[in-house]
């Protein structure tokens, strides 16, 4: 395939895809990101957070000279 078909396939491929608007269900959004009242989930829970030591930790043991 020469430069110029393979330029007008990319071309095509990018103009598909600029104008394509899926359809959005905005109910399931919605339940998605509210929370509901009495689920209590952390912000952000760490699940590699035991298997490393603390950054400071080394700092605090390293030999001043």
């Amino acid at each position: 395939m020469g430069r110029g078909r393979q330029k007008a396939k990319h071309t095509k491929v990018a103009r598909e895809l600029k104008y394509f608007s899926p359809s959005t269900d905005y109910s399931a959004l919605e339940k998605e990101l509210t929370k509901a009242p009495g689920s209590e989930e952390p912000d952000y829970e760490d699940k590699w957070a035991d298997l490393y030591e603390d950054e400071g930790s080394e700092e605090d043991q390293s030999p001043k000279s």
